[in-house]
């Protein structure tokens, strides 16, 4: 197939190199020439402008854009879109709110344009080992850029989710959990890092890999930076989070659904990003209050 890519960074570079093995025509863009240069390398079309992208691409379109979510995306498809003509389709492969989906989607529709959310997991890995793609939007939309997916994705590794906002709002609920379970694999090395019996990390989460409950792909990755790192010297403990935790949290509340583990885990990278919390401070003075016990003091 033919398909417009917007977007080339870590992700977006791999999905094209991916789509180029497949054998289907890509006609790139990114703002940064360099990346432009970068996909040509791989065999990809590339182009100077979102314009000039769009003039090399057949009619009916397809324009896949894999940008930061937010504004970024909200501008990207609001640029493409004026570019486009009816029957044409966008697909947003980023980490988009499921609510903005839905909104964007009616607004296409009076446009004649097609919306597929495409949520994508796979990390830098995914050139290699395949995307998982779950994918929102109309169904005989999505079963027309099946060869898109079934290239992109491991065998089994995409399926369609339902109507609009479904693909992302999978994809969001997926993140969720992703920081509980790395949450939980932190706090289970951590306690063993404090064991007197002087445990090999490496060497246990890389036997969890072989017929234990937990393991997992994540389980995987965490041993083979503990061999090359065992003590993690260097790193610092500061947790970002991209924005899917939030919206799950925020989704759970809506539907009065218990979510503590995922809620624990999101505020944890919270308290991760203080160097010097001032809850705790008070803790420490409440504690010298009423009983007088030592505080210690900044130097």
């Amino acid at each position: 197939m033919e398909l417009g890519f917007i977007g080339l960074g870590k992700m977006g570079m791999n999905m094209v190199t991916r789509l180029q093995q497949g054998k289907h025509r890509v006609v790139a863009y990114d703002r940064t020439t360099d990346l432009v240069k970068q996909a040509e390398s791989v065999g990809c079309v590339g182009t100077a402008s979102l314009e000039d992208m769009v003039s090399k691409l057949n009619p009916p379109r397809t324009v896949w854009i894999m940008v930061p979510s937010g504004p970024p995306t909200e501008e990207t498809v609001q640029k493409v879109a004026s570019l486009l003509k009816s029957g044409d389709i966008i697909i947003d492969g980023g980490n988009t709110n499921f609510h903005d989906d839905v909104r964007r989607a009616a607004e296409l529709k009076t446009m004649g344009l097609h919306y597929v959310d495409a949520g994508t997991s796979g990390g830098i890995w995914g050139l290699k080992l395949g995307y998982c793609l779950m994918v929102g939007g109309e169904k005989e939309i999505v079963d027309r850029l099946a060869p898109i997916f079934k290239t992109l994705a491991p065998e089994d590794g995409w399926a369609y989710m339902g109507g609009h906002g479904a693909g992302h709002y999978v994809k969001m609920v997926h993140n969720g959990i992703e920081y509980s379970m790395m949450q939980g694999y932190a706090e289970g090395c951590e306690l063993m890092s404090m064991s007197e019996y002087k445990l090999d990390l490496a060497k246990i989460a890389d036997l969890w890999m072989h017929g234990s409950v937990v393991r997992s792909w994540l389980l995987d990755l965490t041993a083979g930076f503990l061999k090359q790192n065992p003590t993690l010297d260097g790193l610092k403990g500061y947790v970002q989070d991209s924005g899917e935790g939030r919206w799950t949290i925020l989704d759970a509340i809506d539907k009065a659904v218990p979510v503590p583990t995922l809620t624990s885990a999101l505020f944890t990278r919270f308290r991760s990003r203080q160097d010097d919390s001032f809850a705790e401070k008070m803790l420490a003075a409440m504690r010298n209050a009423f009983g007088g016990h030592a505080v210690k003091k900044r130097s």
